[in-house]
Order: C-alpha cells, then sequence, then structure tokens
C-alpha cells in the first residue's frame, strides 16, 4: 500500500511540475503570451506555487518510502529481505528542495517587481574631452586663438 502511496505521489508530483513550467513561461515577462504585466505575474506566481506544491509532493514521497524502509531496516523480527537507502532517494530529495526553492524564488521575484515600478535613464547624450572643454571655456572667455593638433596629438 504504502508504495502505490510512493507512486501516486510522485506522479503527481511530475503532473504538477509540468503544469508549473507552462504556466512558468506563460508568466515570463519574455514571452508575448499572457496579457499585460500584472496579469503575467500573478500567473508567474501562480507557476511558483505550483512548483512548491510539486517540490512537496515529492518530498512526502520520498520520505514516506525512506521512513519505511529504515523501520523495516531495523526491526528484528522482519525476516523478508532488507533494503538500503539508495542514490534515487537521494536524487529525489535534491530535486523536491530544488523545486521548494526555486518555486519560492519564483514567487518573491515577481512579486518584488510587481510592487516597484521601473526607472526610466534618460539620455543625454555622449560628451567628449572637446565638448566638455569648450562648455568650461565658453563661461571664461578666452581670446586664443584654437590649437592646431599635428597628427601625433591623439596617440
Amino acid at each position: 500500500g504504502y508504495i502505490q502511496a510512493c507512486r501516486g505521489l510522485m506522479i503527481s508530483a511530475i503532473c504538477l511540475g509540468f503544469f508549473g513550467a507552462i504556466f512558468g513561461l506563460v508568466g515570463m515577462k519574455c514571452t508575448k503570451v499572457g496579457g499585460s504585466d500584472q496579469t503575467k505575474a500573478k500567473i508567474a506566481c501562480l507557476a511558483g506555487l505550483i512548483f512548491i506544491l510539486s517540490g512537496l509532493c515529492s518530498m512526502t514521497s520520498c520520505s514516506l518510502y525512506a521512513n519505511r524502509i529504515t523501520s523495516e531496516f531495523f526491526d528484528p523480527s522482519f525476516v523478508a529481505q532488507k533494503y538500503e537507502l539508495g542514490a534515487a532517494l537521494f536524487i529525489g530529495w535534491a530535486g523536491a528542495s530544488l523545486c521548494i526553492i526555486g518555486g519560492s524564488i519564483f514567487c518573491f521575484s515577481i512579486a518584488e517587481s510587481s510592487n516597484s515600478p521601473r526607472r526610466g535613464y534618460a539620455y543625454n547624450g555622449a560628451t567628449s574631452v572637446m565638448s566638455s572643454r569648450t562648455k568650461v571655456h565658453n563661461s571664461v572667455p578666452d581670446k586664443t586663438p584654437p590649437k592646431h593638433f599635428d597628427k601625433n596629438a591623439y596617440v
């Protein structure tokens, strides 16, 4: 029975991760699907929540299976074949943790950027050394003729 429960939780985690990825792609600002920025932020936050739920399902499944294995391993009255914790469980725990962390970051990054307005920067144009010198010299009148530079002055 517990193997069926673990299998069901893992299948639901995979399905939730798939739908979380689809909602995440729709909710990104770089895609043109999804509507306005506020709608995209809500969709992206939903994707983060789905990723967190997927990670929790996977973490629960791995932990349930590991609990059963360790309880059977240390039970002296259990006479059937005993199993040990393998690499698949550790990979499952790591993947579930990454799903939870990624979903949290996804939710918080969208919430932070939607609350703060973007600042625009005005382009003032490029200033060269000569234009900055002429601005300073224009404030104080100078009667000297402009200097002509030869070809080695720019090196």
